[in-house]
């Protein structure tokens, strides 16, 4: 989780990998989307696999933390 870090200055403080100004959510949409680890690992040279599992775990302990209420 040290990989993901925050910054208000930049993408108004939405988590980032390692200060890059790559978000989380835009590794998340992009696997979403079917991209593959691989191939965002291509698109984006200076990222790591460490940091696609990191936003993987980001987003797993949000949810796993979430509150749910009646439906």
């Amino acid at each position: 989780m040290n990989r993901i870090t925050f910054d208000k200055n930049v993408l108004a403080g939405k988590p980032l990998i390692r200060g890059l100004r790559i978000s989380v959510e835009m590794i998340l949409e992009l696997l979403a989307k079917g991209a593959t680890e691989q191939e965002i690992l291509e698109d984006y040279p200076q990222l790591e696999l460490a940091d696609i599992r990191a936003a993987l775990l980001y987003a797993h302990t949000l949810v796993a933390h979430e509150t749910v209420l009646e439906r």
